[in-house]
């Protein structure tokens, strides 16, 4: 029979029962399995080893890079989660529409930017001018001009109140805690100013300029704060006035230009912003001097007053926790270790989980600061007013196009954040890859 057509069955029994050429070809054969073992566990070790390696760092990886990413979308989830509180919008269609009617006129006529074009700023115009859009447009524009002129946001960097500790011997007056709806509260003992002795240390000025200070804080990070740990939107102040001894023989010259300042500054830049006054131990010689003040305020910030003489503990418990009322005003209240209540600053402000929170919030960079949601009128319009237009009636707006410009930025603000959080991923997953790579490399493979 020809070898060749020997099949591969035949040839395996030929050298297995051949003579001794064919005992040389089974010992090769041995020999050559042998080493063919060998060498298939040498390679079986490495891949094995490969597999295990793979298996650890695709473990190591499937646990970091989600991990880091959940991460991200826990920060971006709670940094969405605290706006919420601080740009809460109400639950008024109405008046979210107004609000919207009044930012619509303001970006057809260049006003875009800034961060004070905001949903609450611009509603506290318009309830300034009882939802009067082009009053409340006038006003807002002022305030804007003011601002600039007045340097008011160079005043955090550049204005230094050197003569505070000094102010406060002569002028005692603070913030200390919030009520029980959480807003913060404002102190003020009118009846122990020592008029004289404060204008030794201090101009009248730099008085006001630190006012505007003490405003724009009460703005940026008290309100804010505030609605942190109230967990709801807070944009208002509870006061208290001490007028213990106040008569008309404290309204001298340079007291009445200081409180007429304050009383422009507050009420044309800073409206709504008060939620009650409280005055307290009003004399005779107070009610004297209150008819006169009066005139000076507007109804709607006279609808938030109310003047009581020393029976006015009971009316400062139904919204003051006794813990957040200062003892000299009946609570339990003394902050000895800051040398007095009107000395603490006290409120959520400097709790350090909650400026961090903040601070967290505001590095997210979310594109629409101001959280709300753009509401236009079905029929896509817009009133015209008779002193801003002519005559009266309605006009097709850009309220469609308007409306996506607001839906965009929050669509943008939103994909900022994730993108990041995806960058963080992805930058971990290179170094993973590099990782391999260089293990490869390492094992020949």
């Amino acid at each position: 029979m020809d070898k060749r057509q020997l099949n591969e069955s035949d040839k395996v029994t030929t050298i297995m029962r051949g003579d001794g050429e064919g005992e040389k070809l089974r010992a090769a054969a041995e020999q050559s399995f042998a080493q063919g073992g060998a060498q298939f566990s040498q390679v079986s070790g490495i891949k094995e080893k490969k597999r295990s390696w793979l298996s650890s760092l695709s473990m190591k990886s499937a646990l970091s890079c989600p991990l880091k990413f959940r991460d991200s979308l826990k920060k971006m989830t709670k940094s969405q989660s605290i706006n919420m509180y601080i740009q809460e919008v109400p639950d008024n269609p109405k008046e979210v529409q107004i609000v919207e009617s009044f930012r619509e006129l303001l970006f057809l006529e260049g006003h875009t930017t800034g961060k004070q074009i905001n949903y609450h700023t611009l509603l506290r115009f318009l309830r300034m001018r009882d939802f009067d859009i082009p009053k409340a447009k006038d006003i807002f524009l002022n305030y804007l001009k003011w601002r600039e002129d007045y340097g008011v946001e160079a005043i955090p960097k550049e204005f230094s109140f050197d003569e505070y500790s000094e102010v406060k011997k002569y002028y005692p007056h603070g913030y200390h805690g919030v009520d029980r709806y959480g807003r913060p509260i404002y102190i003020d003992r009118l009846g122990m100013v020592d008029l004289n002795s404060l204008l030794q240390v201090t101009t009248i000025e730099r008085l006001v300029r630190y006012h505007v200070s003490e405003q724009e804080k009460t703005q940026n990070l008290r309100y804010p704060a505030c609605s942190i740990a109230a967990k709801r939107h807070v944009a208002s102040t509870t006061s208290i006035l001490d007028v213990e001894g106040v008569g008309m023989s404290n309204f001298s010259k340079p007291a009445r230009c200081l409180f007429m300042e304050i009383q422009k500054i507050d009420s044309n830049y800073y409206p709504e912003t008060l939620h009650k006054l409280f005055v307290v131990n009003a004399g005779s010689g107070f009610r004297i001097l209150w008819k006169a003040l009066r005139a000076f305020l507007d109804a709607r910030t006279l609808a938030k007053i109310k003047v009581l003489g020393g029976d006015y503990l009971n009316d400062l418990l139904e919204v003051i926790d006794p813990i957040n009322l200062p003892s000299f005003l009946g609570g339990n209240c003394t902050c000895s270790d800051y040398g007095g209540c009107l000395f603490s600053d006290k409120g959520p402000w400097h709790n350090p989980e909650v400026v961090e929170m903040l601070q967290e919030s505001s590095s997210a960079g979310e594109g629409n600061t101001d959280g709300i949601q753009s509401v236009v009128p079905e029929d896509n319009s817009v009133p015209i007013f008779r002193d801003c237009q002519g005559d009266a009636g309605t006009k097709p707006a850009n309220g469609v196009f308007l409306q996506k410009i607001h839906t965009l930025e929050d669509v943008l603000g939103d994909t900022k954040t994730k993108i990041q959080a995806l960058e963080a991923a992805l930058e971990n997953t290179k170094m993973v890859l590099q990782g391999l790579s260089q293990e490869m490399e390492t094992m020949n493979i």
